[in-house]
């Protein structure tokens, strides 16, 4: 029962697929670009005389308007214009009857809201209202605008359509420049076009997205059991196959650890190099020490050791820095002398910042304490 009621629904929505077309897409983004004429009417009677063609109306009779624009999924849309005209000798601008022929040029941005946003999609017709300033050069005037549009674009395909547009422009400073409106018409191209469904195919979408779930959980249903199975199957060999490398990783690095304790016994009980008073040279004992440093070294390749140096706190800081570094670049000479490679030893000297008992300045100690202060330490740096 539960497969037919499955087969019955799975008919259902595939006849609702098979409704998708064309038209439940549409257009969401795009960069537009627009070509054709404009018309002015800057008679001084904005909303008296609208139509008054024969004597308010100002065009060209060529291409006079360009636009880029960039429009998003939002409704919103960001637009440069760029204009010319030319008010005719015997127009009214500004109430006054035109004595010759005046250039008119315009550049100008705005911001425009899509208003299928609010009324939902209407298909080819695409209305719009926006705002925006710009600059106007009219009847030899100057001036910026404050700028109202209203309109709509018809689209004939994806990228082609029609773009109609009535403007209302208000000068910035009212000193000599009037109000005047701008009416356009142009061939319209957007490219970059981003398309999304309607809502109408949403709704489809919806019922597709509904089958594709109701068809993967009879199919997890049917294999739920082989599937399970399988999956135990390869957990516990992961886990299995995991404990084996943990405890092979584990015993590796106790064996590394436990060696590498080992080394440093064997270097610790070399003891350090101890010298004396004011002295950088090495004694016979010292190089018969460092003889047996070597050897080590020698027999693991792949150590590498630091040496540092230190001073007892008689003398100056300054005094005491400098010669713990020439402690420290004798010991290195004489180790690299046996031929340890130059990378495989380095050193630091710390003068008497670092001494191991109390006897710091201004404090008497005897010289054997002084002296297990003057001393080269060896310290493993990599292994």
């Amino acid at each position: 029962m539960a497969i037919l009621s499955f087969c019955f629904m799975s008919s259902i929505f595939a006849q609702e697929v098979e409704q998708l077309t064309k038209k439940d897409s549409i257009v969401e983004s795009y960069w537009l670009v627009t070509l054709g004429t404009n018309f002015v009417d800057d008679s001084g009677h904005e909303f008296n005389k609208l139509f008054d063609f024969q004597k308010a109306w100002n065009v060209v009779p060529y291409p006079s308007r360009l636009s880029f624009g960039r429009y998003f999924k939002n409704g919103l849309g960001l637009e440069a214009i760029a204009s010319y005209n030319k008010y005719h000798e015997g127009k009214i601008v500004d109430q006054i009857k035109m004595a010759e022929d005046i250039d008119y040029f315009g550049l100008d941005f705005r911001v425009s809201y899509d208003l299928n946003m609010i009324l939902g999609e209407t298909g080819f017709f695409d209305p719009y209202i926006g705002i925006g300033a710009g600059y106007t050069d009219a009847n030899n005037q100057g001036r910026g605008t404050y700028n109202a549009v209203i309109g709509f674009r018809t689209w004939f395909s994806d990228h082609w359509g029609l773009d109609f547009s009535s403007t209302g422009k208000w000068a910035m400073s009212t000193e000599n420049a009037t109000n005047h409106i701008q009416h356009a018409l142009g061939v319209a191209y957007r490219f970059e076009v981003e398309k999304g469904l309607s809502r109408k195919g949403e709704e489809k979408l919806a019922l597709l997205e509904e089958l594709e779930k109701e068809q993967q959980r009879v199919q997890d249903s049917i294999a739920k059991a082989e599937e399970e199975a399988r999956l135990l199957a390869e957990r516990l060999q992961r886990e299995k196959e995991a404990a084996e490398l943990a405890a092979a990783e584990r015993a590796k690095k106790d064996a590394e650890d436990a060696r590498r304790a080992a080394l440093q016994t064997k270097i610790n009980d070399l003891d350090n190099v101890y010298f004396k008073l004011n002295s950088s040279y090495l004694t016979s004992h010292d190089k018969e020490l460092l003889d047996q440093l070597v050897a080590i070294m020698n027999g693991e390749p792949n150590l590498k050791i630091k040496i540092t140096a230190h001073t007892d706190s008689r003398g100056t800081k300054e005094y005491n820095q400098w010669l713990s570094e020439r402690r420290a670049q004798r010991t290195v000479e004489y180790v690299v002398s046996k031929g340890i490679s130059q990378d495989r030893i380095s050193h630091e000297a710390f003068g008497e910042t670092q001494l191991v008992n109390e006897c710091g300045d201004g404090v008497y100690c005897t010289e054997d304490k002084h002296a297990k202060n003057r001393r080269s330490e060896f310290v493993i740096v990599e292994y």
